[in-house]
């Protein structure tokens, strides 16, 4: 079981790691695919490619279908790009820092819990001092389990 500490260094080093990639709209597939798209660049053709993976060209035609339909193999795009001298990099490379959606969704939680109180007490007219939300925040994230900010929907 993580720990809130673990937790929060395990999202600072991916972070960390995640520069390296740019923006995620950076690495957004051709719409034909990578493999017809690089395939062609190299100016090859399906037959040609399909001589040097070792397989039928109908598989190479079908291949760069199923890759454009995103229903493609790992194992067999691996062996695609070794034929296409390329080495196949998976990655899920997320639209923000892990620490911002981390933060993003304790201060959901915090709200939830907060509003309805909040709510209440302004109806007796005994409203209490709004505390800083971003302490709370901190508050939540330095002593809650990770796992549990993702219990509710």
């Amino acid at each position: 079981m993580a720990t809130s500490r673990s937790a929060a260094q395990a999202r600072t080093r991916l972070d960390e790691r995640f520069k390296a990639f740019g923006s995620p709209a950076t690495y957004t597939q051709p719409v034909r695919g990578w493999v017809k798209a690089i395939r062609e660049a190299l100016g090859m053709s399906t037959a040609q490619l399909a001589k040097r993976a070792g397989v039928r060209q109908p598989s190479i035609v079908a291949l760069e279908q199923s890759e454009a339909k995103g229903s493609i193999e790992l194992a067999t795009l691996r062996r695609i790009a070794e034929a296409l001298d390329c080495r196949l990099v998976y990655a899920l490379v997320p639209n923000q820092p892990l620490e911002q959606t981390v933060r993003e969704r304790a201060r959901l939680c915090v709200r939830r819990r907060l509003d309805p109180i909040e709510h209440s007490m302004a109806l007796e007219d005994q409203q209490a001092p709004r505390r800083d939300t971003e302490a709370l925040i901190d508050e939540v994230l330095r002593e809650t389990n990770p796992r549990r900010l993702w219990d509710e929907p």
